[in-house]
């Protein structure tokens, strides 16, 4: 295994058992080092400190373990058993009301640079880094024997997150299969890991789906950049006077449709749109009091981070401008770079802009089956807000 040695004093983070090394923080490293390589990072009197993945960037490794231990089958399949065990710890996982839930989470399940998430019988694989991309096979094959008798399939979907891979390529590892249709909370999903963004699915938003759904009756809901129609779906379950979707993509609008026809079909509670989501605002009347704001993320790096707050106030300002007194506003950034406090400012200042009164009555999060490691906080990606507008 190759060596990275650290400059003097840069190991302190690792020492706080933070997952990644900066290539700022790098010394020197062996000769011949390729992206994807497995490493052992060093302080520079020689001393372990961890084992990870090497990738030319800012992040330069990604730490699999702070003990020395070798990368195989036997470290797949503890990693991910313990993974398994959290989400049955959480009732997530062996739900039979819920067969949609991530079983790893990156950095959240000492993983870093791996997503899976489980849709019935079907396990998606997503490689955020090159190493986890080469041991993709490997992987799959511990997952398979983790997951018993749960999934029959593993497809791998790395397509858009590693796009300069030459033997890049979507495609089932282990199995194969047409059912595309999972359940989340009682309620049936049709789920387009083919071509559809992330895995899939937004996994990440259930527990506020389901809060959703308690607020939606006898409401009339908006439901912006709906994407698959989740929230729309559970809005309809709830009992809302009526649900419209709005997104601007064609393929999206399509497939909410489907999902609302698989669980509410025939009802006449629910139309769609394929619209820009500023542009409908700008021409909706004032007769919604529920509406979701969960937009892409606005800022992928920190060098957008300032046009991202200005577009997240731009987008609350106009639904605070369009929301009936006493309507209810669920709104979201996904945006890893926008902590907290800059997303809470950025409606706060939508809301005086706007003229309105607004309490706070959630804070919400993404689900524990997305868990924070406590040494790695850029884990926190998921922010939202329920508010109350007079």
């Amino acid at each position: 295994m190759k060596k990275i040695y650290l400059k003097r004093g840069k190991e302190e983070s690792l020492l706080r058992f933070h997952p990644w090394v900066f290539s700022g923080a790098i010394q020197q490293a062996d000769e011949d080092l390729k992206d994807g390589d497995l490493v052992r990072v060093l302080t520079n009197h020689g001393d372990f400190i961890a084992v990870g993945h090497f990738q030319m960037g800012s992040i330069a490794v990604r730490v699999l373990s702070f003990r020395d231990v070798a990368i195989d089958a036997d470290f797949w399949a503890s990693r991910l058993t313990s993974a398994l065990k959290v989400r049955q710890s959480i009732g997530i996982a062996d739900n039979p009301q819920n067969n949609t839930y991530r079983l790893v989470h990156g950095e959240g399940d000492n993983l870093p640079g791996l997503i899976i998430d489980v849709y019935d019988r079907t396990a998606v694989m997503q490689a955020h880094s090159i190493g986890m991309h080469l041991c993709r096979k490997e992987i799959a094959e511990q997952l398979v024997k983790v997951m018993g008798q749960r999934i029959d399939n593993v497809y791998y979907k790395s397509e858009t997150t590693l796009p300069f891979m030459d033997d890049m390529e979507n495609g089932f590892i282990y199995g194969g299969s047409d059912d595309n249709v999972a359940i989340e909370n009682g309620l049936k999903f049709y789920v387009d890991w083919l071509r559809g963004q992330k895995t899939g699915f937004f996994v990440d938003q259930r527990d506020n789906r389901s809060l959703l759904e308690k607020y939606s009756a006898g409401k009339s809901v908006l439901n912006m950049f709906c994407y698959t129609g989740g929230f729309s779906v559970y809005a309809m379950r709830g009992g809302a006077k009526l649900v419209h979707s709005v997104d601007s993509s064609a393929k999206a609008i399509e497939l909410t449709n489907r999902n609302i026809a698989l669980n509410f079909e025939g009802d006449k509670r629910h139309e769609a749109f394929c619209e820009d989501a500023f542009k409908y605002l700008e021409q909706a009347g004032n007769n919604y009091d529920l509406i979701i704001l969960d937009p892409p993320a606005f800022a992928k790096h920190r060098g957008a981070l300032h046009n991202a707050l200005k577009g997240y106030t731009r987008l609350n300002n106009k639904a605070f401008q369009k929301i009936q007194p006493g309507g209810i506003l669920f709104t979201f950034s996904c945006s890893q770079v926008v902590t907290k406090d800059h997303f809470r400012n950025a409606v706060f200042t939508a809301a005086a802009q706007a003229g309105r009164k607004v309490r706070i009555l959630h804070q919400l999060h993404q689900p524990a089956d997305h868990p924070i490691n406590i040494y790695h906080p850029e884990g926190e990606y998921l922010k939202g807000l329920v508010l109350f507008v007079e």
